[in-house]
């Protein structure tokens, strides 16, 4: 589902991908529903593809905001993304234990944060992809 969620450089917010064109893609805003052009030369970046540091891996930012999800029991944030950076580092810990607190700045929680509430603004709160068993039939 975070496959077709996008941050687009320059421009606040997250857009779902529409439409792919020739250099181009078609984007809609999950805030405001209006549709725009990102080109090849803005920096799309997909949601699925983004993961947060922990002192020994690197989680997905869907199982991140999975946990976030469980912690405000599927509502909106309860901490304000414009929050002192002490309170957002208490925050993040609650969240995710074992986030390396030297690589994820207080402004990458921010965005974490807002994210969020975005996404679940916008009706969004499959963040982890459910794994399907295929069985194959024997012959």
């Amino acid at each position: 589902m975070l496959k077709e969620i996008l941050s687009v450089t320059g421009k606040p917010g997250l857009f779902k991908l529409v439409s792919q064109g020739k250099n181009m893609l078609i984007v809609e805003s999950l805030i405001d529903g209006k549709r725009i052009p990102a080109y090849t030369k803005d920096k799309v970046v997909s949601l699925g593809d983004i993961a947060i540091f922990t002192e020994t891996e690197e989680v997905p930012l869907g199982q991140v905001l999975e946990s976030l999800k469980i912690k405000e029991n599927g509502a909106i944030c309860s901490v304000d993304s414009k929050a002192d950076n002490d309170k957002l580092r208490k925050f993040m810990g609650e969240v995710l234990p074992e986030y390396d607190r030297d690589r994820v700045y207080p402004s990458d929680i921010r965005k974490l944060i807002s994210w969020y509430n975005i996404l679940i603004n916008a009706q969004i709160t499959e963040f982890v992809a459910e794994e399907k068993e295929e069985t194959v039939a024997a012959e």
